[in-house]
């Protein structure tokens, strides 16, 4: 279903007929057309007026409780319409539109196993509605349940094998349980049925496969196609600054960075990002600008730490694990500020200092290899 907008109440009153309990059918039928009208019009008031007049003369009216329904919907007061949308099923229990808005709004409010009931008793009496399976399969994916997911998407491809909402949503499932390389598989399936036009979601599902995979120059060309589509797009702009991140070439990264940057001054994560940029480019003063810029609009972990990494390549040991023993204090289970501390005191020729930190780190109870790896090289 699509998303809806919220209409003003100051609506003026629509042209009514008068109706009184023994008016005949065709009348009613005339009012609920004008009432559904006037929903796709978004004049939410007025049809309300006449889905109310109709539930006046009859109170189990289906259309009428239905379009009471889709009018509470669209004002996004989704438990409204959750009443309406029962009150219409329990006279009418296999209305499919009662069924469709009930399961939409569930969605709305991100209860998936309300969304999956409603569907799986739809398909006790239409288990070939390839609409609902991958509805079915999509509520299934949403609550992590892989197995039964997978089935009802694959069932659908049996049914029409270049189905694309399945191959789609095959590839957000395995995506999501980090099956890249069968994730890929989909979405580049998608690709092959509609290479001109495939729609630009799957490009940069593509291209995040790959930064997944860190096959970063093959996720590149799928960024870049994704921004001859739209030039703004910020996952295709991320990707790309991510992928030459990974392919270590800041000049690059900043480039994009500091495009979102352009659409987003106050994006946080943006800016802690290029300030990790400038500082690879040891263009120290330009890095510290951006990690503050950062930490002027909320604190960031990842800034505090860059601000750190900036004043341990300018030497300031002691600067550095001043800050370093605070992020400690704060997250003690990330094994990237032990590695940085000890690797300041083995600078500071400090190595006993630099192997009690690193055995803190291992005595709870995390595994790291670098870690491990660091500390063998100490005591050596």
């Amino acid at each position: 279903m699509d998303e809806f907008n919220k209409t003003s109440n100051n609506a003026p009153e629509p042209e009514m007929l008068d109706m009184t309990p023994s008016e005949d059918i065709e009348n009613i039928s005339g009012l609920s057309k004008k009432g559904y009208q006037l929903l796709k019009e978004n004049n939410i008031d007025e049809a309300i007026t006449c889905f109310s007049r109709i539930l006046s003369v009859d109170e189990h009216n289906n259309y009428a409780l239905v379009g009471m329904g889709d009018a509470a919907r669209k004002n996004h007061s989704y438990r409204e319409a959750i009443g309406f949308y029962q009150r219409c099923l329990t006279t009418h229990p296999q209305n499919n539109y009662a069924l469709f808005g009930l399961a939409d709004c569930y969605k709305a409010l991100n209860l998936f196993p309300k969304v999956i009931e409603i569907w799986e008793q739809y398909l006790l009496y239409d288990d070939r509605n390839i609409t609902i399976l991958t509805r079915v399969a999509d509520a299934y994916r949403k609550v992590r349940d892989f197995k039964h997911s997978r089935e009802i998407y694959l069932k659908v491809l049996e049914m029409d094998e270049n189905n694309a909402y399945a191959i789609i949503g095959l590839g957000h499932l395995h995506y999501d349980f980090k099956e890249y390389r069968e994730a890929l598989s989909y979405w580049e399936k998608m690709i092959n049925l509609n290479a001109e036009n495939v729609d630009i979601r799957v490009l940069t599902s593509i291209g995040n496969c790959h930064r997944k995979l860190k096959t970063f120059s093959s996720g590149i060309s799928y960024f870049e196609k994704a921004l001859q589509r739209d030039k703004n797009n910020f996952y295709a702009l991320f990707g790309l600054a991510d992928c030459y991140r990974g392919m270590k070439q800041p000049e690059r990264t900043l480039m994009y960075w500091n495009r979102i940057l352009e659409q987003d001054p106050q994006n946080k994560v943006i800016l802690t990002r290029a300030g990790d940029a400038y500082r690879n480019l040891n263009n120290y003063p330009k890095a510290t600008e951006y990690y503050e810029r950062a930490l002027n609009i909320e604190y960031d972990t990842y800034a505090v730490l860059g601000l750190a990494m900036v004043a341990k390549a300018q030497s300031k040991f002691d600067e550095t694990s001043e800050s370093l023993i605070k992020l400690i204090q704060q997250d003690s289970r990330n094994y990237r500020f032990y590695l940085e501390l000890a690797d300041c005191k083995v600078k500071k020729g400090e190595r006993k200092k630099a192997v009690e930190i690193l055995e803190d780190f291992q005595k709870l109870g995390i595994r790291s290899n670098a870690v491990a790896d660091f500390l063998e090289q100490i005591k050596s």
